[in-house]
């Protein structure tokens, strides 16, 4: 099937043709948006190393673009047999679920999850209040919404604030680790009017962070490993921060670990990501508390994946992961769940 062409895909007798959706940075930031406002979106190196993936596994590729894109090729009647997602969005909690939704209205099978699955985890308040009803470990937070709600808060010091809905670091800097009510305040008024949404803020947790790779869906996800983030002396304080994410290979240092914590961990963010119903592949993080044991911060149910600079491939690097491996995984688990045939399978 070409990108054009209609009908019902026959896997069996021609390579399937995979669809990729993505946001480029460089086009948003010639519409004039900064750097840290297009953080999340992709580069074209990302772009070109999925799709030699796809093209070695022996599909047809076709790039549509971000959404807009995306509306007027569907408008035009084009189709695809699958389309492998990483378009972020620019506007809304929906942002992450727009070309999931969109794609599901044509009944076009996607990789990563579902509209339901992006929306709920790109709301970081949302996405603790069901991990902390699913019974899995998380610190105490607040969601702040209005400036009045600040004097609310009743947690015990120190708190960290971040703004509800962004990633990469995005409104993460020294000053989110709060320790006094008058900081508190002004720290959350601060996100508040630059990112125009609520602030998550939450208990503080003093111990060692660590990121989990995973990879499938449901009761076939298993976990790539369990990376630990550590701080250089010139990072910035407390946190793996937008500023620290951007300088990592000043600022931070990776390490896989596999000791007992790390494992809790990685059963922790196991246990998280089929509770929260996540599919293909992805990144939760985790901070352990003050007696070493680990909590769920977040998900990345969209997870970066440039080769070099992303942060589960460089975790699947350090666990003796291919790129190649890790692609080809998240695309055959999509390619099953939407009961499609690999190229080279038989009809």
């Amino acid at each position: 099937m070409s990108g054009n062409s209609k009908g019902t895909p026959e896997c069996s007798q021609r390579p399937a043709v995979i669809g990729l959706t993505y946001d480029l940075r460089e086009d948003y930031l010639k519409d004039g948006y900064s750097l840290e406002e297009t953080a999340e979106f992709d580069k074209p190196d990302t772009i070109e190393a999925i799709e030699g993936v796809i093209l070695k596994n022996g599909f047809r590729t076709d790039r549509i673009g971000h959404i807009k894109s995306l509306t007027g090729r569907l408008a035009a009647g084009d189709r695809w047999d699958l389309v492998f997602n990483i378009a972020e969005g620019l506007y809304g909690f929906g942002r992450e679920a727009q070309v999931p939704a969109l794609l599901d209205a044509y009944r076009i099978p996607y990789t990563f999850s579902d509209a339901l699955g992006q929306a709920l985890t790109l709301h970081k308040g949302m996405t603790k209040h069901v991990v902390r009803d699913l019974g899995i470990p998380t610190p105490d937070f607040a969601v702040i919404s209005d400036p009045d709600e600040v004097n609310h808060v009743c947690l015990p010091y120190p708190l960290f604030a971040k703004p509800v809905a962004e990633g990469t670091g995005k409104g993460v800097t020294s000053l989110s680790w709060i320790d006094n009510p008058t900081d508190l305040k002004e720290v959350c008024l601060g996100l508040l009017k630059a990112f125009g949404q609520p602030v998550l803020v939450e208990t503080y947790l003093p111990g060692r962070e660590f990121t989990v790779g995973i990879v499938g869906t449901g009761p076939n996800a298993k976990v790539l490993g369990a990376m630990e983030v550590i701080l250089n002396s010139d990072a910035e304080l407390h946190a793996y921060s937008y500023e620290n994410k951007e300088n990592y290979e000043q600022k931070v240092q990776y390490a896989l670990a596999d000791d007992l914590e790390a494992r809790t961990a990685q059963k922790i963010a196991l246990a998280a990501w089929r509770g929260l119903g996540l599919k293909d592949g992805g990144r939760i993080d985790l901070r352990s508390d003050a007696s070493g044991f680990p909590n769920f911060i977040e998900v990345n149910s969209l997870a970066g994946l440039n080769p070099v600079r992303s942060d589960l491939p460089i975790l699947c690097r350090l666990a003796g992961v291919s790129y190649d491996r890790l692609i080809t995984d998240i695309l055959n688990s999509a390619l099953e769940r939407a009961g499609l045939r690999l190229p080279d399978e038989k009809s």
